[in-house]
């Protein structure tokens, strides 16, 4: 048997015995299906067999939003996985996880490994973006969501973000509206991209269709402190 084939069987004597923590996962049954993963008695799985189970618990507790415990799985395959892409994916989850509780440097970290290696991407670079801009360095962010753009020049996050700090900054009013406008138009029922746009129109000077847009974002979101500070900046009225 050639080195291909025998890949192949190896691959398909996994996916037997981890098939329906996989099925419900695809599924997006994320509950159901760490359940599944965790039934799994690990002594009876051999390396590749655990390195797959360790790949799939990570993202079933990322998506459950319970990141301590993803973090410790994802790091099992980021240290000692021997698919690249797959590595590649940990290394993006982990850095999103860091993002997302504050912990930008880590962040920033997994990230820059992930450049340096040369898989670069347009998921790449919004996310350094993003933490850049949650350090408030503005002008960092700025250069990276234009990396983003010149990859996938129709990313609405990388237009959203990238147009509100141009507006918020006064940087580019008129790029802010363009970039924002398109962003909206992508996504319509996006309250955060509507936020964007509505301040954007202020930052320009544009009072009456700014409050139209940040009256309808906070239709659509009116719990969101964002948009509840902008259109109070805006109207002058209490909320």
């Amino acid at each position: 048997m050639d080195s291909a084939k025998s890949g192949d069987n190896k691959q398909n004597r996994v996916f037997e015995k981890l098939q329906e923590g996989i099925k419900l996962y695809r599924l997006k049954d994320w509950d159901k299906a760490l359940q599944e993963f965790l039934s799994k008695d690990t002594d009876s799985l051999n390396s590749d067999e655990r390195m797959e189970l360790s790949y799939y618990l990570g993202l079933c507790y990322t998506k459950l939003g319970q990141y301590e415990d993803a973090l410790v799985f994802l790091e099992q395959v980021v240290t000692t996985g021997e698919d690249i892409m797959r590595v590649y994916q940990c290394r993006m989850t982990l850095a999103y996880i860091y993002v997302i509780t504050k912990r930008i440097k880590m962040a920033e970290f997994e990230l820059k490994r992930l450049q340096s290696s040369g898989l670069e991407s347009s998921l790449l670079y919004n996310t350094l973006a993003y933490a850049a801009l949650l350090q408030k360095k503005n002008k960092i962010a700025i250069e990276l969501y234009e990396k983003t753009l010149e990859i996938d020049s129709n990313n609405a996050t990388a237009m959203n973000n990238m147009g509100f700090i141009l507006a918020d900054t006064g940087a580019d009013v008129m790029r802010a509206l363009r970039l924002c406008r398109k962003a909206v138009d992508s996504k319509p029922q996006s309250a955060v991209y509507i936020d964007s746009l509505g301040w954007a129109y202020y930052k320009s000077g544009e009072i009456l269709e700014a409050r139209t847009w940040l009256r309808r974002a906070l239709e659509m979101s009116p719990d969101e402190k964002a948009i509840q500070r902008h259109l109070q900046i805006v109207t002058g009225e209490k909320l």
